[in-house]
């Protein structure tokens, strides 16, 4: 099952939004994002969170799940009900943006929920950020641009194939040195690590191409 969560950071663009509804199951506002949702004429399926951003009073008709628990955010509340839900591909809009805390918050909860999902991403207007397998191998578009970072603090083992800048059991460390705004030159690009939590942050190409 596909679903996609809508959070309360950035909200996505038409475009963005409308590809990635087509393509999923089941729409869960994270809280403010229902507001997102339903401004941008989406209705949720459901809305949960502590609700201290969405106007529920105003819209009645929706399901709305109210957990108050202020131990995990709105995000995790949300991932939470989509595995009640039996979902296994999770696209998360809105999850980035706006206030930085929020956003790093997000990516600590993107690697607290990334091996309890068949796939999970945060996509935003820039391009999709995912949690690498050990194993990576994929189709890009020659000419794309793509960052890798190192999540945990530290990635060893890295070697790359298809890109500009290659690695070659190489380290990402943060504060030392990162991956960032490296370009595609041949398929398939392949990215092997041995330790650590590496993202993948590809960028957009063209609205066609969006995720």
């Amino acid at each position: 099952m596909r679903i996609l969560i809508l959070c309360n950071g950035e909200p996505p663009s038409p475009e963005l939004l409308s590809r990635n509804h087509s393509r999923t199951d089941y729409l869960i506002a994270a809280d403010g994002g229902g507001d997102i949702a339903l401004a941008m004429g989406y209705k949720p399926d459901v809305v949960i969170g502590d609700l201290d951003s969405f106007k529920k009073d105003r819209h009645s008709s929706l399901e709305i799940i109210h957990k108050a628990d202020q131990e995990t955010n709105d995000l995790e509340k949300a991932l939470e009900l989509a595995l009640r839900k039996q979902g296994t591909h999770m696209s998360i809009l809105g999850a980035t943006g706006r206030r930085l805390d929020q956003t790093l918050k997000n990516l600590s909860v993107l690697k607290q929920f990334n091996e309890r999902f068949e796939e999970i991403c945060l996509i935003d207007n820039y391009g999709k950020t995912q949690l690498l397998p050990h194993r990576f191998q994929q189709e890009v578009p020659v000419g794309t641009t793509l960052s890798l970072f190192p999540l945990s603090g530290k990635v060893t083992g890295i070697t790359t194939s298809g890109l500009q800048y290659t690695l070659s059991g190489g380290t990402l460390e943060n504060g030392v040195r990162d991956g960032s705004s490296n370009k595609v030159v041949s398929n398939p690009v392949e990215i092997y690590h041995t330790a650590g939590d590496l993202l993948l942050i590809t960028a957009h190409q063209t609205e066609e191409e969006l995720p």
